[in-house]
């Protein structure tokens, strides 16, 4: 009797496995067929596996912005919309773990030093970076687009402030076109805070990121690390595709969506006429921008934002 059995490595190939008795037979795309013991089998697999996977980093992780601070005491930096990288001397893995396949050229020049920061091209261009990075393909030229952006240094015992300092000096003696620190400044209060927020904004930026001079890197959550935005932000499932009208008649005019604590609700808006023609499917977990809650716990002025990439 034949069973068969199907592994799927992402950034390699497919192996089907056909085990007769005692041997097992691989085929590679119908490339390669090789009669092999159990033991080549498994050591075949674990290397194709942990090609692909690496152990998933331990991020810092920001809170939301508080009021009850004294501004003067926090570095402030516009929060870049990309995808989390975390470089451990050697490789860029995202924070759910996974290798990026950046090309040589792209990293050949990072330190040693483990660094994080976001993978990133200009403000709105999320999808372009994700659809960059996330290709398995070492000689991609559209890397050339990418920069990794900088604002961390997770091994570093140092307070914040002398982490800039650090990263500075690593960004200057690197000299790669692909590294940058993200820009840190100092405020002298809340009302310059919310200017500068508000012209981030007005500029398609996403927010604000507030770091206190003295805080430690913590591989968790951290109340010195602040998160300041115009809009909340959220995910949802989609339940429902709900029919548009009159311009939007034949296309999508909401969805149904529910979070995760079970309230359903609509979102009408933030669509393109593309995503609209072709809608996250039914199943898809969507990120979505709102303003504050009702009674009911339902979020306001919902609009769509985008699929949730996980990578």
């Amino acid at each position: 009797m034949i069973n068969t059995i199907n592994r799927f490595t992402p950034c390699l190939f497919v192996v089907t496995i056909k085990r007769l008795i005692n041997y097992y037979y691989i085929s590679c795309n119908g490339l390669i067929r090789s009669k092999l013991t159990k033991t080549c089998l498994l050591i075949i697999i674990f290397f194709s596996t942990t090609f692909c996977y690496a152990q998933t980093p331990a991020i810092q992780l920001a809170t939301s912005f508080r009021q009850d601070i004294k501004i003067e005491q926090y570095f402030v930096s516009e929060k870049l919309d990309g995808l989390r990288a975390y470089w451990d001397g050697e490789q860029l893995i995202s924070k759910q773990g996974n290798r990026f396949t950046a090309p040589v050229w792209f990293t050949r020049d990072f330190p040693t030093t483990t660094l994080d920061g976001e993978l990133w091209i200009s403000r709105q261009q999320f999808e372009k970076v994700s659809g960059i990075v996330r290709t398995q393909d070492r000689n991609n030229p559209r890397w050339q687009q990418v920069k990794f952006m900088i604002f961390d240094l997770p091994l570093s015992p140092a307070p914040f402030s002398q982490r800039i300092q650090q990263m500075q000096q690593l960004v200057d003696q690197a000299k790669s076109p692909y590294l940058q620190i993200i820009k840190q400044q100092k405020l002298t209060s809340i009302t310059a805070l919310y200017a500068l927020l508000n012209k981030v904004v007005a500029e398609n930026g996403e927010g604000l990121m507030l770091h206190h001079e003295q805080a430690l890197y913590q591989h968790k959550r951290n109340r010195d690390l602040m998160k300041l935005k115009k809009f909340e932000d959220a995910e949802a499932t989609v339940i429902e595709h709900l029919p548009g009208k009159g311009k939007y008649k034949g296309q999508l005019g909401s969805l149904l969506v529910k979070t995760e604590d079970g309230i359903t609700f609509k979102i009408g808006s933030g669509f393109s006429d593309k995503e609209r023609q072709n809608p996250p499917p039914i199943g898809a977990t969507i990120s979505y921008r709102f303003t504050g809650k009702t009674r009911n716990n339902v979020p306001r002025f919902a609009s769509f934002m985008r699929v949730r990439v996980i990578y």
